[in-house]
């Protein structure tokens, strides 16, 4: 019982964001929202309703940065800059929101701050664990500009602290280069030691300044040379048995029932398949002796599946939409290539002819007429389904 209104929930939920059409900004878009609106308001509660002044003052040499709101700043820039990352599904920058959001959490609570904040961040970071799935897309260069930008931001956060708290360093830190060579001398923890902090607030801003260092180099490493040991390893796996040799293949898009019941038929027939599934989806959930793990439309996907080699791309994914951009993306690589594409919805049907599918496989629009003609008692012929299931 309790199953079946699960089920019942679920298909309602799913009905209602085809609806709202939630794919094109939930969660990504809200996460992002949301990661905004907790940088803007850690910049009211430390530096005031009129924040936005202030930090213009401030880099303009008109008034002078306290060291007690470097954090704000920092945490607060860092979160409104990492939700450029989530509206475009980065996993790196979801890492470093997960992180910054940490870090917020740890200065409200050392704060004695409002509740209503602490719950604020608390469903924060909550809500990214919930979904870490949406944020997948991990390309080299999302990756470097997001490390630059972290790597940076932490650089001037400790620049500008060291700087303003000179006089608490034995000796004083009284220029900016010396500010600039204990920041990178801190950063990178090699601590030679001539310049020691010597205060209570100097020592916490040093060690701040070491764990920033640490986790945003770990997190910058980790998001570059991952996708480079990935790549590396998935040619040698590529390469590495005849089960692996993609020639006279299909290549079948999707993890739906349809894709799935399409690949089982090809291999029924003796036919080697090579699928490509969408980054987000479990895999545990794949079946399959040759997957690739990517975007259906990114041409270096297509590459690597042997789409130059291939009999045939079948796109049969939920989405119309991402559909078409895989049939351009293979005609813009091999347009040699036979393509078919499944269309779910009618209104799609004359926009995905327009990029020009050798085939299209229509069989939730089938099914629907096929149920009107039984009801109403037309006549259905085998000429009548094969026009309307493969419309060329």
């Amino acid at each position: 019982m309790i199953s079946i209104l699960n089920d019942e929930w679920r298909k309602k939920i799913e009905a209602l964001g085809k609806v709202l059409k939630a794919k094109y900004w939930f969660p990504h878009g809200v996460m992002a929202t949301l990661f905004v609106i907790g940088g803007v308001w850690l910049f009211q509660t430390d530096l005031g309703d009129h924040w936005l002044p202030y930090i213009e003052n401030i880099f303009t040499g008109d008034r002078e940065l306290s060291p007690r709101n470097l954090p704000p700043l920092v945490i607060g820039g860092g979160m409104i800059l990492m939700s450029l990352g989530l509206l475009l599904h980065s996993r790196v920058a979801w890492s470093m929101s997960l992180f910054l959001a940490g870090l917020a959490l740890v200065s409200i609570i050392w704060s004695n701050r409002s509740n209503w904040q602490l719950i604020y961040f608390i469903f924060l970071i909550v809500s990214l664990a919930l979904f870490r799935r949406s944020f997948y897309k991990s390309s080299l260069a999302a990756n470097s500009i997001f490390a630059l930008s972290s790597t940076v931001m932490l650089l001037l956060y400790s620049v500008i602290g060291s700087y303003y708290l000179g006089k608490d360093f034995d000796p004083h830190i009284t220029e900016w280069i010396t500010a600039l060579y204990f920041s990178v001398v801190t950063m990178t923890t090699v601590g030679y030691g001539d310049i020691n902090p010597v205060t209570v607030e100097a020592k916490l801003f040093s060690i701040s300044v070491i764990i920033l260092g640490v986790a945003v180099f770990a997190t910058s490493l980790t998001a570059i040379i991952a996708p480079m040991i990935k790549a590396s390893l998935t040619k040698i796996m590529v390469h590495k048995g005849n089960s692996m040799k993609r020639e006279n293949h299909y290549i079948v898009i999707g993890n739906n029932s349809l894709a799935i019941n399409t690949c089982n038929e090809l291999k029924n027939r003796g036919k080697h398949v090579t699928r490509i599934v969408q980054p987000n989806v479990d895999k545990d959930s794949v079946s399959g002796d040759d997957v690739i793990f990517g975007e259906p439309s990114d041409i270096d996907n297509l590459e690597e599946s042997g789409l130059k080699k291939a009999k045939a791309v079948i796109s049969l994914l939920d989405d119309d939409s991402e559909n078409a951009f895989v049939i351009l993306a293979v005609k813009e690589v091999c347009d040699s290539v036979k393509t078919v594409t499944a269309v779910n919805d009618t209104y799609n049907l004359k926009r995905v002819k327009l990029v020009q599918p050798d085939v299209i496989i229509a069989p939730q629009i089938l099914g629907g007429e096929l149920v009107a003609m039984h009801l109403e008692g037309e006549e259905v012929t085998s000429d009548f389904l094969m026009e309307r299931l493969f419309q060329q």
